[in-house]
């Protein structure tokens, strides 16, 4: 079913009713009573145009929920804008979705909410995770964000710097899914990159290429994650880090500085090393700086100290761990690392145990939870 089914026509459908004049928590509904009557109907009779038929049957759905409040005169004229039966054109909408779901009457931050999970398809449990609040407020954002929006015509798009944040939030998310998110980010940034002279696009671009090209290699065959320092270089997709090193380069030569360009440099000099030692952790630490005075983002302090633990030695970076809240994501986690390096080998296996209690993916906690296991098993001898 997931074939007859694919997730990546939802945002496509979801823009045609739009332009056609529904608002969007309107047409939100009506595309997911279409993708049920799919799932009752298809298994049986396939469709030869899939979107045409969505298309369709979701516009239908949506004349039926509008009918009763609607005029007679207005419900004639949305008839006539039916879609006619026939293949649909093959145009991709999903990024000008994007864009459309930026509007400007909504927060950037509500926006970016709304997009990752109408458009993006991530759940509201990941959003919340990537914005660091609780599920329940960022349910309450979302919904404010659909309320704000009901109605509203979506003739003025919205800004860049939202469509990025939102590009790379749903890249961050990953592999999982019916739609590969990492590859479907990069795929719609390079059309941004395409269609907007902007060197944060740019930098987003080379950002994505230069960590996706570390793809293979971050896993083990049994699933397990493989820290950086561990990776297999040469399983790394050389032609891809080339083109993100060469695409940050010339965004850079612009001097107009951003922080995707800035965490871009970050992934460069790790790319740029041949082994784990001789990593520039210098240059990293003043990438860093730039990102901090560029962000002053919690999360990029607490990179930050990893790169000062590697650069000054394991208690300089604890001494900047220090100053940051215990609540960040990986912030036990990185106090182990660093305790570890220190020699101080027993609060090192306590933290890690820590650290995968309040993993937030299965994959981590197991890779602490054996952290754990190897310091205490050198404990016992």
């Amino acid at each position: 079913m997931d074939e007859l089914l694919p997730r990546s026509l939802t945002p496509s459908v979801l823009a045609v009713l739009v332009r056609r004049g529904a608002d969007f928590a309107a047409a939100e509904d009506a595309v997911q009573d279409a993708l049920v009557e799919a799932v009752r109907v298809w298994p049986q009779e396939a469709p030869r145009d899939p979107k045409g038929w969505l298309v369709t049957v979701a516009w239908r759905r949506f004349l039926d929920a509008t009918r009763a409040d609607a005029s007679r005169r207005r419900r004639e004229d949305r008839l006539d804008e039916e879609p006619a039966p026939g293949p649909a054109p093959a145009v991709d909408d999903t990024l000008q979705l994007y864009f459309l779901c930026a509007h400007p009457s909504l927060t950037p931050s509500s926006a970016v909410a709304l997009t990752l999970r109408a458009v993006g398809g991530l759940t509201t449990r990941q959003i919340a995770r990537a914005y660091l609040v609780p599920e329940a407020t960022m349910a309450q954002r979302i919904s404010r964000a659909k309320r704000t929006v009901s109605g509203v015509r979506f003739d003025r798009a919205g800004d860049v710097s939202t469509v990025l944040r939102v590009l790379y939030l749903v890249f961050n998310e990953g592999y999982s899914g019916d739609v590969d998110l990492a590859a479907e980010a990069i795929r719609l940034t390079r059309q941004l990159a395409a269609a907007i002279d902007h060197p944060e696009v740019a930098g987003l671009l080379a950002l994505m290429l230069l960590h996706h090209a570390r793809r293979v290699s971050r896993t083990a065959p049994d699933g397990s994650l493989v820290p950086l320092a561990e990776q297999d270089r040469g399983l790394w997709d050389t032609g891809m880090i080339a083109e993100g090193v060469a695409i940050l380069q010339a965004a850079l030569a612009r001097d107009r500085l951003g922080e995707f360009q800035a965490q871009a440099a970050v992934a460069a000099l790790h790319a740029d090393a041949p082994t784990a030692g001789k990593t520039d952790w210098v240059q990293i630490v003043e990438w860093y700086d730039e990102l901090v005075g560029l962000t002053d983002s919690p999360v990029v302090r607490l990179n930050r100290a990893v790169a000062v633990g590697e650069a000054d030695g394991p208690r300089a970076g604890l001494a900047e761990l220090a100053v940051l809240s215990d609540a960040l994501p990986r912030h036990t986690a990185v106090a182990a690392y660093l305790h570890e390096r220190d020699g101080d080998l027993p609060t090192a296996a306590r933290l890690y145990a820590e650290a995968a209690h309040k993993a937030p993916t299965l994959a981590e906690r197991d890779h602490l939870t054996r952290q754990a296991a190897r310091l205490n098993a050198g404990l016992r001898r």
